[in-house]
């Protein structure tokens, strides 16, 4: 009896050590779903709010006036997991992000994102209108899931030739907690795919494509791009986006609130950008104007390419003369 009682009594006790560490085991936090790092246990649901501060007084070069003026496009949201990225900075775009960087079209952007949602990939999609002017603001309610905490979007720079602002994979999830307030500065992207330099630039493919780059004050270093401005370090914010989260789930999947402030609703941020006055080359001297030996003089010129704006640099004379040499003036026939 004896053996067969300390038999017992041994298996009771690893039975005991094996149901302690199962409840240890469950009284922790749960294991991150989809490698989102996102271990919350409900959805959340936040509201969007896109923001554009892009104004003639921060971006004074070249602003669109017409023929399209200054506008955004319609904003393209994703939430995901880290199987799907929307776009990615140093990375060739897809034909979806070409086609919505050069014309504004979704069709393939929304079409991988669907193909993604099959697999898992992708949680939501979610739009909200364009809006007609630089500056103004849409928004959109967003429902995110633990398994797909990433958040990536898109507009594009109307008018321009392949350029967008955006957010790539944006967690709004941090360990088992939703955040509660997420305000991001949106700086202007080259897609890679067309070689224009100004907002108005014709359609010219880039070939081969190259990656897709942030544009800033410098880059490219050509006077000719619209971002150029070698005074500043980096650019004024563009444009911006705030995600809040909000306590109550909205009625309807995917409900949609779009908005459109007039500009005098809409704080300005940040001040004025200086633009400086850009010259052409001098001309040719043009021809002695009287006689070489008695103060005759030949003339230059040169006219301006971009006129000064906000206190910047004022442009310089445009008219030089100077005395002339004797290799300038026609000699008389004997």
């Amino acid at each position: 009896m004896m053996p067969s009682a300390h038999l017992s009594c041994g298996w009771l006790r690893k039975l005991l050590v094996v149901l302690v560490k199962f409840c240890l085991a469950s009284a922790g936090p749960p294991r991150p779903l989809n490698e989102t790092g996102c271990a919350a246990r409900t959805p959340a649901s936040y509201v969007l709010v896109f923001t554009g501060h892009w104004s003639p007084q921060a971006f004074p070069k070249q602003y669109p006036l017409f023929r399209p003026p200054a506008q955004w496009s319609k904003l393209i949201a994703v939430s995901h997991n880290r199987h799907f990225r929307l776009w990615e900075e140093g990375a060739p775009a897809s034909p979806g992000v070409q086609s919505f960087a050069e014309l504004g079209v979704t069709v393939e952007l929304m079409r991988a994102a669907k193909e993604a949602r099959k697999k898992r990939s992708v949680g939501a999609m979610h739009r909200t209108a364009g809006i007609p002017n630089g500056i103004g603001h849409s928004s959109t309610e967003v429902v995110v899931q633990p398994r797909s905490s990433l958040l990536s979007l898109m507009v594009k720079v109307i008018p321009s030739p392949d350029w967008f602002v955006g957010v790539d994979s944006l967690n709004l999830c941090e360990g088992s907690h939703w955040k509660q307030e997420v305000t991001v500065d949106l700086q202007p992207y080259d897609a890679g795919t067309d070689s224009g330099f100004t907002f108005s630039s014709p359609n010219f493919p880039t070939s081969p494509a190259e990656n897709i780059t942030q544009i800033t004050s410098q880059m490219p270093n050509h006077p000719a791009n619209s971002f150029y401005y070698p005074r500043l370090k980096e650019l004024p914010p563009i444009a911006s986006v705030r995600i809040t989260r909000q306590r109550r789930f909205p009625d309807g999947q995917n409900a949609v609130s779009n908005h459109i402030l007039p500009n005098s609703i809409i704080p300005q941020r940040f001040s004025a950008t200086p633009l400086d006055c850009e010259v052409s080359l001098w001309s040719s001297w043009g021809l002695c104007l009287g006689p070489c030996s008695r103060g005759g003089v030949r003339h230059r010129t040169r006219y301006i390419l971009l006129r000064p704006a906000n206190a910047g640099v004022p442009c310089p004379e445009l008219e030089e003369q100077a005395e002339c040499v004797p290799h300038s003036c026609m000699k008389k026939r004997q």
